[in-house]
């Protein structure tokens, strides 16, 4: 049986293009079906749906043909384990035309020395970028993501929207971005006013009543505020003064709005009934609250 020659391509961006490598891999005799790409995957990764494509459709006898072997890994372990893996099955690997023996030791050290090279250009690409950002963000041109509407379309998206003329659906159609972003700018329209100025939004009209009124809450009447109160026949007061009536003494009267004295005078007159003793208070205390007569 004779060899079959399988090909890998590989770039780094979605921006660059494969047609030099493929070109290549023809010229070393590789037959286009036979050629598996990855397009904008790091070589730093060897998690690659390509390579491990290429590597799987590899049988014994077979030729794994790459351009060069930053292509195929850019990473000195990675390239090592691939080559493992290779010899293992008895898989030969050609670079650019160059078949790599691992028995022998000169090729054994080129290659180890193309596979610290390959990470060492991997390392000063990460470094630059790094750099870069780091100056950018000094100068203040690092802004994170460049938004996906401009303001002129986010204030014609916001428009349509008041209008009633697009729902979010079509409105997320229209302008080519996610619903999440439609929303996030209504949002933002309904956090600030026609001239830019930001208020807050009131959800409930019922909280405009309650915040234009000045006037203070009255207090809610308590049961115990009924409960004892003698006008009504209810409490200790009185029942003081029931029995007072039932031995003959009235308990004096009290000037009108004096409620003090009225009380005094409940006292004295429930001291009478109670023989001398003085009567209880009609004060709250800690204690429990005494119940009166219940209504018929």
């Amino acid at each position: 049986m004779s060899e079959l020659k399988i090909g890998y391509a590989r770039v780094s961006t979605a921006a660059q293009e494969l047609t030099a490598q493929r070109n290549a891999l023809q010229a070393l005799g590789v037959e286009p079906e036979r050629i598996y790409v990855d397009h904008g995957l790091t070589g730093t990764n060897r998690a690659r749906p390509g390579l491990r494509e290429a590597l799987a459709a590899c049988r014994s006898g077979d030729m794994l043909v790459v351009t060069k072997l930053d292509r195929l890994a850019r990473s000195l372990p990675d390239a090592r384990d691939i080559v493992d893996e290779l010899t293992t099955r008895k898989v030969k690997l050609n670079l650019g035309g160059s078949v790599h023996d691992p028995t022998d030791p000169v090729g054994r050290l080129l290659f180890n020395v193309l596979a610290m090279v390959a990470e060492f250009e991997s390392d000063l690409i990460r470094m630059r970028t790094r750099e870069g950002l780091e100056v950018a963000r000094a100068a203040g041109k690092l802004r994170g993501r460049k938004p996906k509407l401009s303001p002129s379309q986010e204030r014609h998206l916001v428009q349509l929207h008041q209008a009633g003329e697009k729902n979010p659906a079509e409105l997320a159609e229209l302008f080519a971005i996610g619903r999440s972003t439609v929303y996030r700018a209504i949002a933002r329209a309904g956090r600030c006013g026609p001239g830019g100025q930001r208020h807050i939004a009131i959800k409930d009209p019922r909280q405009i009543a309650i915040n234009s009124t000045s006037q203070p809450r009255r207090r809610r009447p308590s049961p115990i505020d009924a409960f004892e109160d003698p006008a009504r026949g209810h409490g200790r007061g009185a029942r003081a003064e029931r029995d007072a009536r039932s031995t003959g003494h009235a308990a004096p009267d009290a000037p009108a709005g004096d409620g003090g004295a009225t009380d005094r005078g409940w006292r004295r007159a429930g001291a009478i009934a109670w023989g001398g003793a003085a009567a209880p208070s009609t004060k709250r205390t800690a204690g429990p609250t005494p119940r009166g007569p219940r209504p018929g």
